[in-house]
């Protein structure tokens, strides 16, 4: 049976009552097998011969109450097949748990700090997992940011020692998901890839642009230099013709329609005159180049 041999993190974030597993592997959709998280729950990662029942098997026994480690135990105790799994967990509390069988392919081990699971087999070496402990414990940003400078730090400091192929993050928080309809923050996976874990990065980044918000004193007004290079852009991609370019509400209009086609409406408005500096620099750098 193919096995998910991967480094991955399961954490906390007390501030906003967050958990998330961000994973990564030799083996093709990691993101598919890995990762489960529950908001108010806590987060699960499964993987060596991955027995995928741990995810909502745990979560069920972690949403009951049961601290990280109790669940971990309960779920060995019910697995005859243990000597080969390796698992992270982190209740609803925050509480970490890692368990690493004695027949799993080495180097395979894990570690537990403050809000977090290290995990990890087939790896070049302890260091991913050293790498990967000390970068989460450093790093600032959001919970999701730093899950993936700890899952590249891992990736850099050897990784699985057969290679890379495949990267996942989720993420989940109350009402965090689209339009507040559910629990999913982050939720992506680069499947098939010669480096996924910067390519997962990259989307991350984007999912900030699209769904950031920034504040107040960075919004652009478009006048000046903002105004001319906008319309160059619409003029230049067929929104407003070369002969309406003086109709100052022609482009105004077409201009709304642009940021709606490229999924800004949350991030600009033509009508009152101002967009986000980060989405201004991204269009420029798309549509100029």
């Amino acid at each position: 049976m193919p096995r998910p041999s991967t480094f991955s993190i399961a954490a906390f974030d007390p501030n906003v009552k967050a958990w998330g597993v961000a994973v990564a592997s030799k083996f093709p959709a990691v993101g598919a097998v890995v990762p489960w998280v529950r908001a108010g729950s806590g987060a699960v990662a499964t993987q060596s011969y991955a027995n995928t029942s741990y995810g909502p098997r745990g979560l069920e026994l972690m949403d009951s109450g049961m601290t990280a480690e109790q669940a971990l135990e309960r779920l060995l105790a019910e697995d005859e097949g243990r000597s080969q799994r390796q698992v992270g967990l982190i209740d609803m509390y925050g509480g970490a748990a890692t368990f690493t069988g004695d027949s799993c392919h080495s180097w395979a081990g894990g570690r537990t700090g403050h809000h977090y699971a290290v995990q990890g087999n087939i790896l070049t070496g302890e260091r991913v997992i050293d790498a990967m402990a000390g970068e989460f414990e450093s790093a600032g940003g959001n919970l999701p940011q730093r899950l993936l400078t700890a899952l590249h730090a891992g990736d850099r400091a050897g990784g699985d020692r057969r290679g890379r192929q495949s990267a996942a993050i989720y993420v989940a928080r109350e009402a965090a998901g689209y339009g507040g309809m559910n629990d999913r923050w982050i939720d992506y996976r680069v499947d098939d890839d010669l480096d996924p874990v910067p390519r997962l990065m990259e989307l991350l980044q984007l999912h900030e642009l699209y769904f950031g918000e920034s504040e107040e004193s960075q919004r652009l007004p478009i006048q000046g230099e903002v105004h001319d290079r906008l319309k160059a852009i619409v003029i230049a991609h067929a929104y407003l013709s070369a002969e309406a370019a003086d109709d100052e509400s022609a482009f105004i209009a077409v201009l709304d329609s642009f940021f709606g086609n490229e999924n800004f409406e949350e991030r600009s408005d033509a009508a009152a005159g101002w967009i986000d500096e980060p989405v201004y620099t991204y269009l420029l750098k798309k549509f100029e180049s």
